[in-house]
Order: structure tokens, then sequence, then C-alpha cells
């Protein structure tokens, strides 16, 4: 479904990717009780995450079998949209096991590629990406899902045509590709994804 973010992000399993991605799609989407959400997904290198964050509350999802926590259990999609709405974001390994939740991102990185006008939640997730092996999906506030590799912003997906023309923050040549009623936007060449 998201293709040209795909193509970007190469080296994850391109079910669990997606399967996160519209989980983050959904929270932009519905908020939580009438009001707008944002969160943080890392997904992969997660030991690298781990250690690199810290927990700002009980992990809630501690001790939970592995098989509930898998990204593609539809019964967990309620109880991550209800995190959600905490400080802090979710840790998720490559194979789409939710492993922790309410996690503060430590890491720093001297040069990242984080448009002006984007929080500390887009910071976090392009600096955990860059001093990692993880891919950052942040839900902001606005609405807008941003994808995260590499230090480097490779996708934007915006749920509202109205939003087209002012939510972007991609530079330079930019693709544009229509899925359903979602509007995903690339950078037109293909980015490196080794480090």
């Amino acid at each position: 479904m998201f293709e040209s973010i795909l193509c970007q992000v190469t080296e994850y399993d391109p079910d669990v990717l997606e399967s996160l991605i519209e989980l983050a799609v959904e929270i932009a989407r519905e908020g939580r009780e009438g009001r707008r959400v944002g969160t943080l997904f890392m997904l992969g290198d997660a030991d690298a995450v781990l250690s690199r964050s810290r927990s700002l509350i009980l992990d809630p999802l501690s001790g939970h079998p592995e098989g509930s926590r898998r990204v593609t259990n539809p019964d967990l999609r309620g109880t991550v949209k209800e995190l959600a709405q905490l400080d802090g974001g979710f840790v998720v390994s490559q194979g789409g096991i939710f492993l922790s939740a309410c996690r503060y991102l430590d890491a720093t990185a001297v040069e990242v590629d984080v448009p002006l006008g984007l929080g500390s939640r887009h910071l976090a997730a392009a600096n955990m990406s860059s001093v990692t092996n993880a891919v950052g999906i942040v839900v902001s506030e606005s609405s807008v899902v941003r994808i995260f590799c590499h230090g480097k912003l490779v996708g934007e997906i915006i749920p509202e045509l109205w939003m087209i023309e002012h939510a972007s923050q991609l530079s330079g040549a930019v693709k544009r590709e229509q899925v359903g009623e979602l509007t995903v936007l690339t950078p037109s060449s293909r980015r490196p994804t080794a480090k």
C-alpha cells in the first residue's frame, strides 16, 4: 500500500512496516476521545533503542505474552491507541513485537536533517534513527505521519487533502502518491539506506 515509503526503507519486513504505518495513520485520523494525539514508534534495532531510552512510567506492556504484543494483532490496536496519549514513545522489534511503551528517547545526534517547525517528537525520531538502525514513525498532533530513516525524513503521509499545501516538510523534489484518501510524499530520488 505504501510502496514509495517501502522503497525508502528496505531493511525491514514490508508487512511489519506497513502494519505499523497503518496503525500510525489510524491514530492520526482518529485521535482519541475527540482530540488529536501525537506519538512515536521506533521500529527495529530494539536493543540499541532500549539502551538509549528509559521508561517514564512502569511499562504497561511488560510481562504480557509476545503474541498479544504483535503489531498485526487486531486486539492490540486499541491498547496502543490508549497508550499513545501518554508521554514517550514505543519500541517495536524488527519482527513487529511491541517491546515497550512510554519511553523517553535519550539519543542525540549532531547532524540530523529535521525541518524547522517540527517538534521534539520528530527530533527524537530523527536522532534515534541516526544513531541506531531503527526507523522512526511519528504521528504529529497535526495528523501528519512522518517516517525517519538514518536521521533523514524519508516520507510523509497526509490524511486530509486540504492539508497538502501546508503540511509537507520534505525539501527538494517530491514524489506524490495517492493511496485511497491518503497522500504519501517521498523524496523523488531514492536515498541511500546504508550508513
